[in-house]
């Protein structure tokens, strides 16, 4: 995968917000370079986590390259873009659901001896390897597609509600009560357990 182009090293880039450098990259593509450099390894291991890292490559470009394309509307007003970045991620998975309900089953199938993109520290404290593999894969393989990317915004990228909303252009509301729909599935999926409780999970209203 081919980066935009980088800011120099004498850049202000690294103090800058999202927002700004969004803004800036309008007339100032090279701008762009910051936002990828800053989001690219985290939207990638979201990414791998549901389709493979095989296809995972393929999906980051893609979703930066819209990401490019569509700068210009960026609503300048919030300064952290993750939400936005997630959404095309989101969307861009979107195109390839028969393989990732392939990757769920052949995950589940594993027993668990199949390798996953590495978990770093926070999200092995959310949800672990031993908790996907298998049963949780097989699971994920059953929701629908909508529901699949509200609840894995949530468990995996760590978007509050609030940003799950914005990824997905819904009402925060609808979110809420959703979720509540989707973990009650998930628990009694696990004898009443629910393996994709977050460290900061919030009760729906």
């Amino acid at each position: 995968m081919t980066a935009p182009p980088a800011p120099g090293p004498s850049s202000p880039a690294d103090e800058a917000s999202d927002a700004a450098l969004l803004r800036q990259s309008v007339l100032r593509p090279d701008r762009f370079g910051a936002v990828f450099d800053r989001h690219c390894d985290e939207i990638h291991r979201y990414v791998a986590r549901r389709l493979g890292p095989g296809t995972a490559e393929d999906v980051v470009a893609e979703t930066f390259l819209v990401a490019f394309r569509k700068r210009g509307g960026y609503d300048f007003a919030r300064p952290d873009a993750r939400p936005w970045l997630y959404g095309i991620a989101t969307r861009a998975v979107g195109a390839h659901r028969r393989a990732e309900v392939r990757h769920n089953r052949a995950l589940a199938r594993a027993g668990g001896r199949e390798a996953v993109e590495p978990f770093d520290e926070r999200s092995a404290a959310r949800l672990t390897a031993e908790r996907l593999q298998p049963r949780l894969a097989a699971v994920l393989a059953r929701l629908s597609a909508a529901d699949r990317d509200l609840l894995l915004l949530i468990a995996w990228a760590d978007l509050t509600y609030e940003e799950a909303a914005e990824a997905l252009g819904i009402p925060v509301g609808t979110v809420r009560s959703r979720l509540h729909r989707i973990r009650g599935k998930v628990r009694r999926a696990f004898g009443g357990t629910n393996p994709l409780a977050t460290t900061n999970e919030e009760s729906p209203a």
